[in-house]
């Protein structure tokens, strides 16, 4: 049995500013991002794409800036509507203090869709080739995001049996009890291994709008079985069909993945 090891979640004090890990961990997914998408651009069909001028090296960092943007406004945004909309009601000032935590992945994601349609329409290229793009480069931005979790000691995981080798204990779960290190199943789950996946599957040209569809069912499979082992949250707990709110979130996404990809093979096949 292990004890979570209370890492101090500021990496670096200069005076009054604090460098946290977990921003740290962010500028890592940043950069992970600008990294895979100019490897991307040399994988068919963007390698023809980039010959033909139609994608340029500056796509990435112009991608990368309004995801950013929509996907800290759309994380905020999911986790006051899908998570305490009843405390936001009577707490309105409070949205806007993300200092206090409070992102949900979930919003994210529709923050990211939102920020790949305005550059659709801002760069006249299609949706589907856009989010294609996009899908391979994010995982391991999680999986950052993940380590950030667990340096934070957030986000742990339920009661595990004694006998489990890596069980651990967060004293400040306010139980002594080894509980599962859910944040590196996901780092594991929902980061390495979805990237591996995406970025194998993306290495040959598919059809417009799979690529996309492969992360959506991935990731929504992915973190539906991670759930099991995440505690939820205490504000929630389990809803119905003893699943959590992270599972039920999950349900459209893989459906909506399944239907992306029959569309596209369907209309491959037009």
């Amino acid at each position: 049995m292990l004890t979570y090891p209370q890492i101090d979640p500021v990496a670096l004090q200069l005076g009054p500013l604090a460098i946290h890990w977990y921003g740290l961990t962010y500028l890592v997914g940043f950069a992970l991002f600008i990294l895979l998408g100019r490897l991307r651009l040399r994988q068919p069909p963007f390698d023809r794409l980039v010959a033909q001028g139609l994608w340029h090296k500056r796509d990435v960092e112009d991608l990368l800036f309004i995801g950013v943007v929509c996907i800290i406004l759309g994380g905020r945004l999911g986790y006051v509507l899908f998570y305490k909309p009843g405390y936001y009601l009577h707490n309105p000032l409070e949205i806007i203090m993300i200092n206090k935590g409070g992102m949900a992945f979930h919003g994210a994601l529709i923050g990211s869709i939102v920020a790949m349609v305005w550059f659709s329409v801002t760069r006249r290229r299609p949706f589907w080739q856009v989010a294609d793009f996009v899908a391979p480069c994010v995982p391991l931005g999680f999986a950052a995001g993940r380590i950030g979790n667990f340096i934070n000691g957030e986000l742990w995981g339920r009661f595990a049996p004694p006998d489990l080798p890596w069980g651990m204990v967060f004293p400040h779960s306010g139980s002594m009890l080894p509980r599962h290190p859910s944040q590196l199943y996901q780092f594991l789950l929902e980061g390495v291994l979805l990237f591996i996946i995406l970025w194998l599957y993306a290495r040959r040209e598919r059809a417009r709008g799979r690529v996309a569809a492969v992360f959506l069912m991935g990731y929504g499979a992915l973190r539906f079985i991670a759930e099991f082992f995440r505690e939820p949250d205490d504000f929630l707990g389990l809803l119905s069909l003893g699943m959590s709110m992270g599972q039920w979130l999950c349900v459209p996404m893989i459906a909506a993945g399944a239907a992306v990809w029959i569309w596209a093979g369907r209309r491959q096949a037009a």
